[in-house]
C-alpha cells in the first residue's frame, strides 16, 4: 500500500514522503496514529503542490538574500577605537563593534554571528569582512578602523 507520510519516522522514511508500506503495517500501525495517510490521488496532488509552494519559496527568500548581499557589498563603515603608543589597539575590534556600526552608520541590522573574522581587526586601517547572508550567499564590506 502506499502511503504519504505527516511526519518524520525513524527508519521509515521523512515527512511528505510517499512510499511502500506494508498493508497491515499501514492499516494498523501509520494510519490510526495519524503518521501517515493513503496516497490516494487527492492526497498525492496535495503534496505536490505543497512541494511546489515551499521550492517557489525557497527561490524568492535566496532571491531576496542576493538582492540584500548586493546592496551591501563594498559599504565602507567607520569603526573608531583607542591606541596604544605603538599604533596598536586596545583589544581588537569585535564582530558585536561591527554589528553596532552596521546598524548605526548604514541602517541595517544584521546578527553578530552572521559576520566573518578570518582573524581578529587589531590595526588601524581598512580591512574587508565577509558576511554570511544565508548559506551560499555572502556580502563583503569595508570595515575602516580609525583611531578615536
Amino acid at each position: 500500500m502506499q502511503v504519504i507520510l505527516l511526519q518524520d519516522i525513524k527508519n521509515v522514511g521523512k515527512k511528505g514522503q510517499l512510499l511502500e508500506a506494508a498493508d497491515g503495517y499501514a492499516r494498523n500501525y501509520l494510519i490510526p496514529r495519524k503518521m501517515a495517510v493513503e496516497a490516494t490521488k487527492g492526497n498525492v496532488n496535495e503534496l505536490e503542490a505543497k512541494n511546489k509552494a515551499l521550492v517557489a519559496k525557497a527561490e524568492k527568500e535566496l532571491e531576496n538574500a542576493k538582492e540584500f548581499a548586493a546592496s551591501l557589498n563594498e559599504k565602507k563603515i567607520n569603526i573608531k577605537v583607542k591606541m596604544g603608543e605603538n599604533g596598536k589597539l586596545f583589544g581588537s575590534v569585535t564582530n558585536k563593534e561591527i554589528a553596532q556600526a552596521l546598524l548605526d552608520q548604514i541602517g541595517v541590522s544584521i546578527d553578530k554571528k552572521k559576520i566573518v573574522l578570518n582573524e581578529p581587526i587589531k590595526t588601524v586601517g581598512e580591512k574587508d569582512v565577509e558576511i554570511k547572508v544565508m548559506h551560499d550567499v555572502s556580502a563583503k564590506i569595508i570595515v575602516n578602523v580609525i583611531e578615536a
